[in-house]
């Protein structure tokens, strides 16, 4: 028989399991809503990208990254001076002490602080690939390339240890690291920064150095200067190109008081043996990526003018690119004016002068509040400075005043030392000593008691007591805090300050070419066939009857013009569409239909085409009798649905356009099916881009609802030229003199014409 389970062993497990989940329920354990917990958060996490990872801090203008690298490379004795190691071993130590993120985003945090193309002030020499202009993310791995400070990064470190910023644990609470370094310039203009926080973004653009030393000394000595007043020292950014910077005055100067804006940089560019050499480009602009854009234009048969294409650039001229026009008639100025408006040669950078201020909060700052907050944490610094220098100098007078006390009495110090088995009090006692001179006294070797010992103890002390003086007399008055601070940035600014790179010079907008202009301009004749089909022949004198057409397909309108014209097609609709005309197939063959290209409304059909300049004109009406004149240039769609213009009414039909060649002068001939005849000026009628239009003759409304009558022709012509009326088989010719007696007004009946042709077809010019 199976053994019986034991009912007491089940009931302790239970037990025990009932005491667990009353323990549970019984621990203080939070609770939050889910949507609380989130925000938190989030908040936590924007909060942390903002101040320790995107944003720059205004005292140094360094991100903690950045701030870590420079450190660890001071710790690691990597001066401007000593040998180059290993980007991996500097790499290993600001993870291994100060930033535990990954390697891949540290060392190109590290690249960028050693590409003189992309900081206006490198803060790394490196040795080694590490990049090029031309494709900035080209460098070597870390373990090929080799690093050390360069002299600018002194700027920052050079008064790190003499107490002048504050110091915080590191991730794991092992070492310390500074919360800032005591940058004795404004780093974050003279090199700029990026980042993308969440909710917020910084943009600042590089300075020149010199002038924006100039600019802290302007607001030093008169702290009520405008951003005005120092914009006549700070011209502008400063990029690490020589391309130029054509952004009107008025609109850097705006973009300094509000903090934010857009600086415009334009490649150089000089004529040599007739090609375009272009030498400077815009700040991070690839040349190769350059002469993509304009190759790609050359392909596409939108720079008909350009001949070749070269990059010549190399270690002598890092920037080269050579254009070569097509001949020497080529306008060179208005060739780059249209590279300049479609391709990266011109480029417009963001600046949003956004940055960590001294209390830790994120702010948007103008010029002057930059560098007046600046100037605050250089005081700061100065002082603390000069403070830690003052207290070790007052330590020491007070042990160099103990020792000169012990040579006075060197017999009895002596003697108390060798009888007394305890000498620090009784020296304490007997001379008046703190514990930290007699501790100085017993440490005194036997050599030191010469009597030169004792003269240069004297003279250390003397120097001392200037020095304290001197630094008393600094401290207790600003107007001389003010003055050391301002030749301490003028000798900064003397040691590293170099010449403008980016020139400032005001241009007008660059215009691209009308791409109708760049395409060749031959003489064509593009022809419609009542189902659609289109083609175009070249020259103007074919005969479109005696092309061939698709059975059951026929001729319905051909136009003449130029390939690089307006081509606008308007259906039974009333809607009008525009074709590029260079791009039709040949007239050889049978064409292709519209359709291929529009997407027209079910049901309609193509009634008439229109070729010609944006602003000639031509006449839109229907089979009802309404109309008006529209300029080519409005009817144009760049939309495959093409876009309303003529206003169809019920049971009217949208008529062949008419071409008008002067809407002041000409005249407007129109014949109704049932053979009444008008003429009158085409100056009555109004321009219009869109609409029913106005009633041309006067057709009665039900005749018309009937069938009866309908508007079947319809000519402009100027004076002097002759009309012919086709009936049927049968034509009349109409000389200007002989439609005088059909003259009359718009919107009228008009007159019958003789009998035989009052079954019109249509109306054309003759010739």
């Amino acid at each position: 028989m199976p053994k019986r389970k034991s009912t007491r062993s089940s009931s302790k497990k239970k037990d025990e399991g009932v005491q667990a989940q009353l323990a549970l329920d019984t621990d203080p354990v939070e609770q939050l809503p889910l949507g609380q917990f989130a925000e938190k958060a989030y908040l936590d996490y924007s909060m942390y990208v903002i101040l320790d990872r995107a944003l720059p801090a205004l005292a140094d203008g360094l991100k903690p990254v950045q701030r870590r690298i420079i450190y660890a490379m001071s710790e690691l004795g990597l001066n401007a001076a000593a040998k180059y190691k290993k980007s991996a071993r500097t790499v290993g130590d600001v993870l291994g002490k100060f930033h535990p993120h990954g390697d891949t985003a540290c060392y190109e945090a590290m690249v960028l602080m050693a590409q003189d193309f992309s900081y206006r002030y490198p803060l790394i020499d490196g040795q080694g690939n590490w990049g090029a202009q031309d494709d900035p993310k080209s460098f070597a791995a870390m373990r090929y390339t080799e690093s050390r400070l360069t002299r600018y990064a002194q700027i920052l470190l050079a008064e790190l240890g003499q107490g002048t910023v504050d110091w915080v644990p590191n991730f794991d609470g092992t070492l310390e690291e500074p919360s800032v370094m005591p940058a004795r310039l404004p780093n974050m203009l003279l090199n700029g920064a990026s980042g993308i926080a969440v909710g917020m973004a910084t943009d600042i653009p590089p300075h020149n150095l010199k002038e924006v030393a100039a600019a802290c000394i302007r607001l030093l000595e008169a702290p009520k200067s405008s951003v005005a007043d120092l914009c006549e020292h700070i011209q502008g950014p400063d990029y690490p190109t020589e391309a130029e910077i054509i952004t009107p005055r008025e609109d850097i100067v705006r973009m300094y008081e509000n903090g934010n804006g857009s600086i415009r940089m334009r490649a150089t560019w000089e004529i040599e043996e007739g090609n375009i050499i272009i030498n400077a480009l815009p700040h991070q602009v690839s040349g190769s990526k350059v002469l993509e854009q304009v190759a790609a234009q050359i392909t596409a048969k939108k720079l008909p003018m350009v001949d070749d294409l070269r990059d010549e650039s190399d270690h002598e001229n890092p920037i080269r690119l050579v254009i070569v026009p097509r001949s020497n008639r080529v306008n060179t100025e208005e060739l780059m004016s249209h590279l300049f408006a479609t391709t990266d040669l011109e480029r417009s950078y963001r600046v949003n002068i956004n940055a960590i201020s001294l209390d830790g909060r994120p702010r948007l700052y103008n010029l002057r509040d930059l560098l007046k907050e600046w100037l605050v944490f250089r005081t700061q610094t100065v002082t603390r400075r000069l403070q830690y220098r003052l207290d070790r100098i007052e330590k020491r007078l007070h042990v160099l005043e103990g020792l000169l006390i012990a040579f006075l009495n060197i017999d009895e110090v002596i003697a108390i030392i060798r009888t007394e088995d305890k000498p620090k009090p009784v020296l304490m006692e007997r001379f008046s000593l703190t514990d930290r001179q007699a501790e100085a006294i017993l440490e005194l070797k036997l050599r030191h008691l010469a009597r030169l010992e004792e003269m240069r103890l004297r003279g250390e002390h003397d120097e001392l007591s200037a020095e304290r003086d001197a630094l008393l007399k600094i401290l207790n008055s600003k107007a001389r805090m003010k003055r050391l601070i301002r030749d301490e940035i003028n000798e900064d600014a003397a040691e590293f300050g170099d010449p403008r790179r980016s020139p400032l010079v005001e241009r007008g907008a660059a215009q691209a070419i009308d791409p109708n202009a760049l395409l060749p301009s031959e003489v064509i004749t593009v022809v419609l066939s009542e189902r659609g089909w289109v083609r175009s022949a070249k020259g103007a004198d074919i005969d479109p009857n005696k092309l061939g057409y698709k059975p059951g397909d026929q001729f319905l309108q051909a136009v003449s013009g130029r390939s690089n014209e307006l081509l606008v097609f308007i259906d039974s609709t009333g809607r009008t569409y525009s074709v590029a005309a260079h791009k039709l197939p040949s007239a050889r063959g049978h064409g292709e239909p519209l359709s291929s290209q529009l997407a027209p409304p079910d049901g309609a059909h193509f009634c008439g085409v229109m070729l010609g300049k944006p602003d000639d004109h031509y006449l839109l009406c229907t089979t009802s009798g309404y109309g008006f004149v529209a300029r080519l240039g409005d009817l144009e769609s760049k939309n495959r649905k093409g876009k309303a213009t003529l206003k169809v009414g019920k049971g009217a039909d949208v008529m062949m356009p008419v071409p008008v060649k002067d809407t002041q002068n000409d005249w407007l001939a129109l014949a109704g099916s049932n053979g009444n005849f008008l003429v009158f000026g085409i100056n009555e009628l109004p321009m219009l881009g869109r609409g029913k239009g106005v009633k041309l003759i006067n057709i009665p409304a039900k005749k018309f609802d009937n069938g009866e009558e309908q508007l079947a022709g319809v000519m402009a012509f100027a004076e002097g030229q002759s009309l012919l009326v086709h009936a049927g088989k049968r034509y009349r010719r109409m000389k200007s003199a002989e439609m005088d007696e059909y003259w009359g007004a718009r919107a009228q009946r008009g007159k019958l014409l003789p009998k035989g042709y009052r079954q019109v077809d249509r109306i054309e010019l003759e010739g």
